[in-house]
C-alpha cells in the first residue's frame, strides 16, 4: 500500500524537524545571541532565527498527524499525503528562509517566507479535510 511508506516518510522528516529545531533553538538561543548583538540589526536577526525555530517545531507536530492519518490506512489519506507534502516545503520555505536570513542578513528572502506560510496553511486545510472525510479518532 502506498501510504504506508509515505507515513514512514513523514515521520521521519517530522522526527528531523523536532531534532533540527531543538539543535538549531540551542545554537540561537547560545552561540548566536552574542555573534547577533554586536550587529546593528542582531535583534532582529535572533528574533528571526527564534521565529524560524518555533515554526520549525510546531509544525513537526502537523507531519506526525499526516503521518499518522496514513499509516492508520484512514479515509482521508489522499488528504493526509498532501497536507505531508505541504508541511514539508512550508518549513523549508518559512523557517528555512529566516533561518538564512538571520544568519546573512539578506532581507529580501522575506519576500519567501510568505510562500512558506501560505504552503503550512495549506498542510493545516489539507488535515482538516482529512478528518472531514474521516480519519481515525
Amino acid at each position: 500500500m502506498y501510504a504506508r511508506p509515505v507515513a514512514r516518510l513523514f515521520f521521519g522528516i517530522a522526527a528531523l524537524h523536532g531534532l533540527l529545531g531543538v539543535g538549531l533553538g540551542a545554537f540561537g538561543a547560545h552561540a548566536l545571541r552574542n555573534r547577533f548583538g554586536a550587529l546593528d540589526d542582531g535583534a532582529k536577526r535572533l528574533e528571526w532565527w527564534q521565529t524560524a525555530t518555533t515554526y520549525q517545531l510546531v509544525h513537526l507536530v502537523g507531519l506526525f498527524a499526516a503521518s499518522w492519518v496514513l499509516a492508520r490506512g484512514a479515509a482521508g489519506a489522499g488528504a493526509a499525503t498532501v497536507a505531508g507534502w505541504c508541511f514539508t516545503v512550508g518549513v523549508v520555505l518559512f523557517s528555512g528562509s529566516l533561518y538564512v536570513m538571520a544568519l546573512s542578513g539578506l532581507r529580501w528572502l522575506g519576500a519567501v517566507t510568505p510562500f512558506g506560510g501560505l504552503a503550512l496553511l495549506a498542510g493545516w486545510t489539507c488535515l482538516v479535510v482529512a478528518a472531514w472525510r474521516g480519519a481515525p479518532g
